[in-house]
């Protein structure tokens, strides 16, 4: 525990201006973030007494090990700044909403030459245009469904428009008058690019002029006794009025609003947001998280603003946000989200009529939220902690294993050997500190001598950060040791536990690589598939768990996972390894210019038939580069042609399979 007076900064040498400062830990990783509008006074708060400071600032404080900091030249600029540096550094004691399911969207892929309505999950991509999030996504696919009689824009994947294009023949929907056909030219790229943007507007809620449209088009038919046309128009003004039903009118003014409402304990805390555009709840979202800063209510509904909206642009932005509590720096938020909508935004706690009583709404949804995650978690938490201390208790061990890391090595064969590091904290996968290894130092299959290296390189990185911040001086260090930028790094924490995927060969082999560095404060253990039996070094018999114990499964969940990954891995190397050609072995020829060179042939076999100025017709084909490519396609002269015995048809430019392929496995044992 530091003392916060030995990294205090000398009076007069902190800036009385706005910024962003960080504090970071003995190790130099950043774990705390926050902005000011005046650096002096809000530093100075924290080197205070350590009994006036909230006991999550105190601890903080005393984690902490130094405190540096940014001036910026307004609070708009600190604000984003601060967001940017929570998004790198990831730091501890800062408050992060984990989403409590990645909710779906409805997405019309404006980006592309026929845009595309459907369904799409996570992170936002440019030139898509969104509306949502929804709570399910058999509630959009209904809305569209209805929607499409009206609106026939294309639904399908590229792979099926490709082949609709091909064949001349439309899918389904384009004979059933669910889709305009773009794939056969039944109508002209605009002609559909209209369509996609009259459902936009529709979704966008300027409902009202359409609908009025397509009356005035419903009477004029019928009263040039166009009888059908009329009642097709009929049927279309009743599957929009249905779509729209399935969104509750909540304000009567067709308002554009998102509403934030908090639940909060001393622990935790639930936020929920609905999103009423034209009126009606388009869609609905939670989050959930620790409160791991001293936050009140406004400092959570500024953690949500900025989460909620750091990564948005125009419209995706509303008009008004109504929440529970006003955050400090109101103003500066205002400006911040008018900065990103392009106009003014409304920032203010609805206090009476319909918005109020809508507001109380979410806050009921916050509540059940935050009740039904610590119902979980306290379920989960449960269940975790018995595992671990079973685990514990078999093995024995001085104290619960929180954080568990599990090996595992796969390969085909003997061929593109590689290994996995999978990584449990407090019984949960930790996936952004998962490893992949390729072994280097031998050729051929030797699973012990694989779990050697592949330890050995783990927790040589290990010493590596501890030789770096002085905990381990060896008699010989290995060269330098680069410089840390802050950010969480994957091999910075030893485990309790090590877990290897197999029996006790593969178990000596990790306690000798161990050894060899050193290393006796971890423990290790292996599990072998065949009768789940769990070997520690030494023992000529194997610990037998219980095969209804809570530690077995957790053992079982992490050895398959780090299986599972392993396997991925090697499928991925595998397959990258078939697909090489001649082109690959061309210096300085990257992946466009062979795209574009295979475009421009047709086929490997053309171009190994071009000559060099038919290559350097090729847009960034350069005479030096086709030259080169001529080369290395002489040297790799094809084999004979293959041949179908059954049909006789002689098939180019198809590379044998290899042998055992379709016997694939991961290393057991």
């Amino acid at each position: 525990m530091a003392d916060p007076s030995s990294y205090r900064p000398e009076p007069g040498q902190i800036p009385d201006s706005p910024g962003v400062y960080k504090f970071r830990d003995e190790h130099r990783r950043v774990i705390y973030v926050g902005k000011a509008k005046s650096l002096r006074q809000r530093l100075a708060s924290y080197f205070q007494d350590l009994a006036g400071l909230h006991p999550r600032t105190a601890t903080m404080v005393t984690t902490a090990a130094s405190v540096e900091w940014t001036v910026v030249s307004t609070e708009v600029e600190a604000l984003q700044l601060e967001y940017s540096w929570i998004k790198e550094f990831d730091p501890r004691f800062n408050v992060k909403y984990r989403d409590d399911k990645s909710y779906p969207s409805l997405a019309v892929t404006l980006n592309e030459e026929y845009p595309r309505v459907q369904v799409m999950r996570g992170p936002k991509k440019k030139g898509v245009r969104y509306f949502g999030p929804y709570g399910h996504a058999w509630a959009i696919r209904e809305t569209v469904d209805l929607m499409l009689r009206v609106f026939p824009v294309r639904t399908c994947s590229a792979g099926v428009f490709k082949r609709s294009a091909q064949i001349g023949r439309p899918c389904l929907l384009g004979y059933i008058g669910k889709c305009s056909a773009p794939c056969v030219g039944r109508v002209t790229p605009e002609e559909h690019r209209e369509l996609a943007e009259d459902f936009c507007d529709f979704m966008a809620g300027r409902t009202g002029t359409y609908l009025s449209r397509l009356e005035k088009e419903m009477h004029a038919a019928a009263e040039d006794m166009e009888y059908e046309k009329a009642a097709r128009l009929r049927d279309d003004i009743g599957a929009l009025r249905r779509a729209m039903e399935k969104n509750a009118v909540v304000l009567a003014d067709a308002t554009d609003a998102d509403l934030i409402a908090v639940a909060e304990d001393e622990l935790e805390a639930a936020v929920q947001i609905f999103h009423v555009r034209g009126g009606r709840v388009r869609g609905q979202r939670g989050w959930v998280t620790d409160k791991v800063e001293a936050v009140d209510t406004a400092g959570l509904v500024e953690h949500a603003l900025q989460q909620l909206y750091g990564e948005e642009k125009g419209e995706a932005v509303p008009k008004e946000v109504l929440v529970p509590a006003l955050p400090e720096d109101t103003p500066v938020l205002s400006q911040w989200l008018a900065d990103r909508r392009g106009s003014q935004v409304s920032l203010r706690i609805p206090q009476r009529g319909d918005k109020k009583a809508l507001m109380e709404t979410v806050h009921r949804n916050a509540l059940q939220s935050l009740a039904l995650h610590k119902t979980k978690r306290a379920s989960d938490l449960t269940t975790r902690s018995r595992a671990l201390e079973e685990i514990a208790g078999a093995l024995d061990l001085d104290s619960a294993p929180l954080r568990i890391e599990c090996f595992d090595i796969s390969h085909l064969q003997g061929d593109d050997v590689v290994a996995s590091m999978v990584v449990f904290e407090d019984g949960l996968a930790r996936k952004s500190e998962y490893r992949r290894f390729q072994i280097k130092s031998f050729e051929g299959q030797d699973d012990v001598r694989s779990m050697h290296e592949v330890v050995s390189r783990r927790f040589r990185r290990y010493l590596q950060e501890k030789l770096r911040t002085g905990e381990w001086d060896p008699e010989d260090g290995d060269g330098e040791v680069p410089e840390d930028d802050g950010k969480p790094k994957r091999f910075a924490y030893p485990p309790q536990l090590v877990v290897v995927d197999g029996g006790q060969p593969q178990v000596a082999a990790a306690k000798r690589a161990l050894e060899e560095l050193g290393i006796d404060d971890v423990a290790v253990c292996g599990l072998a598939k065949r009768l789940e039996e769990v070997w520690v070094p030494g023992e000529d018999d194997p610990v037998v768990l219980p095969r209804t114990s809570e530690g077995l499964y957790l053992l079982q969940r992490v050895r398959d996972e780090a299986h599972r990954f392993a396997i991925q891995y090697q499928r991925n190397k595998r397959g990258k390894r078939l697909k090489s050609g001649p082109l690959d072995e061309v210096p300085g020829l990257g992946e466009s210019r062979k795209q574009a060179l295979i475009k421009h042939f047709g086929s490997v076999k053309k171009l190994r038939q071009a000559t060099i100025d038919q290559i350097c017709e090729v847009p960034g084909i350069g005479r030096k580069t086709a030259e080169t490519v001529v080369a290395a396609l002489a040297r790799a002269v094809p084999a004979g042609p293959a041949v179908n015995t059954a049909t006789g048809e002689i098939i180019e430019d198809e590379p044998p399979a290899p042998a055992g392929a379709s016997s694939e496995r991961g290393t057991e044992q």
